[in-house]
């Protein structure tokens, strides 16, 4: 969530880049203008209010020790209208703040100034590409492998949970797992710490992370609680409401879980296959930053990231999002799409942003800078990476026509054989 006051303070800036999403954000912003200055006027209010009332109140005592019981009593009745106005501008002042943080809440994170400026994922910017004396081309999609394969079983999950559900099998369970090993061995060696997290969350922490309000038809409650959409959000809120050491930053996390997402926003796409699942496998990173290094930790998370398709020997490319594709709350993101031979083309499997301070403010996670000052941190989040989607990268990429040959990453955890047929 913004700040009012930084908003206020910016107005202009923030409408020049909050617009570059594509919407007019105008209105919005002068209403959140207009509400934070009544705000601080009735705070202002009802401080001298009370401070009159204390006054009066001395006031009172002094008549009563000279036996002025009728000024004490005149004196006691506006004592008493006091009293009501700052009932009634206390109501209001609620009032205010509620309809401030609604409309705070489905208001995104400002853009970084150098953002590239588009409308959507055709405008994203390529950063980089690595392996592409690796792209091959061919007309096998990754689900006719598997089940040829015997790997997944597309049929059993709509069968026992609906669509967009799948079951892993045999061997193809067995590389859901190794290949989690091996990512989650990759981060801890590199900083990351390991966390085992709830999947199911309460609101307060969907809030934290900025998933509630924007995007409730996305995900999956449970009474009064939420199905994690990712790891992000019970990682990034492990220091809600507290106050950091400066000496513990940055804090890394790294965690393998089932995911949960409605999908709700894309329907008829990805409707066949392990691209787009209600429930799927991901290892996610997070970091809790010092503000004046996140941009430098988002480049080094997006290594991390990298790092893994290199591993597994996958032709990708990164790409910066533009201003109309960057998330909700994301000041930058650089997505790393792998190469799909059937589809001929680069599809997303890892998301890596820069949050800010966007996260925290609504965590309300701080931390005391050099000078004992409080301050938020910034948060930043990846994917790394969506193993499902990597599943899938490696059924196209290491089909030979007759046999899955395994990527050598894989193959301590196959009895070393170097293809399944």
């Amino acid at each position: 969530m913004l700040d009012a006051n930084y908003i206020e303070q910016n107005l202009e800036y923030v409408t020049q880049q909050l617009n570059k999403r594509g919407q007019d954000y105008t209105k919005d912003l002068l209403f959140v203008v207009s509400k934070n200055q009544r705000r601080k006027e009735l705070l202002a209010l009802v401080e001298q209010i009370k401070a009159d009332k204390n006054q009066l109140s001395k006031e009172v005592g002094e008549k009563m020790k000279v036996k002025d019981v009728d000024g004490a009593n005149k004196l006691k009745l506006q004592v008493s209208d006091m009293n009501s106005d700052i009932e009634k501008f206390d109501l209001e002042l609620k009032d205010v703040n509620s309809e401030l943080t609604q409309a705070l809440q489905e208001i995104p994170n400002v853009p970084n100034k150098n953002i590239p400026i588009g409308k959507d994922d055709n405008d994203n910017v390529e950063v980089r590409r690595f392996g592409d004396d690796k792209l091959i081309k061919h007309e096998t999609a990754h689900w006719d492998i598997a089940t040829k394969l015997n790997l997944v079983d597309f049929e059993a999950g709509p069968k026992l949970s609906g669509s967009r559900f799948v079951v892993y099998t045999g061997l193809g369970s067995k590389m859901i797992r190794a290949i989690a090993d091996i990512l989650l061995s990759r981060h801890t060696n590199h900083g990351y710490k390991e966390v085992m997290v709830p999947v199911i969350i309460n609101a307060e922490a969907m809030y934290g992370t900025g998933q509630l309000p924007k995007f409730a038809e996305d995900a999956y409650k449970v009474g009064d609680q939420y199905l994690i959409p990712t790891s992000e959000v019970p990682l990034t809120n492990l220091h809600a409401n507290e106050i950091l050491s400066l000496d513990s930053l940055p804090i890394k996390y790294t965690s393998f879980t089932q995911c949960f997402r409605q999908e709700a926003g894309s329907a008829g796409r990805d409707t066949k296959g392990l691209i787009r699942l209600h429930q799927f496998n991901k290892v996610e990173m997070v970091k809790i930053s010092h503000p004046e290094n996140s941009m430098e930790e988002l480049e080094l998370m997006t290594k991390d990231a990298e790092d893994i398709l290199q591993m597994f020997e996958l032709p990708y490319r990164v790409v910066e999002l533009c201003s109309g594709d960057v998330g909700f709350a994301s000041l930058k993101t650089y997505d790393l799409e792998v190469w799909f031979p059937e589809q001929n083309k680069y599809r997303e499997i890892s998301s890596v942003s820069n949050c800010g301070d966007f996260q925290a403010k609504n965590m309300m996670t701080r931390f005391k800078d050099a000078d004992g000052k409080t301050k938020l941190v910034h948060t930043l989040n990846g994917s790394g990476v969506a193993i499902d989607r990597l599943v899938a990268a490696i059924l196209e990429n290491y089909w030979d026509g007759e046999k899955l040959n395994l990527p050598k990453v894989l193959q301590p955890y196959f009895n070393n054989q170097e293809f399944i047929k």
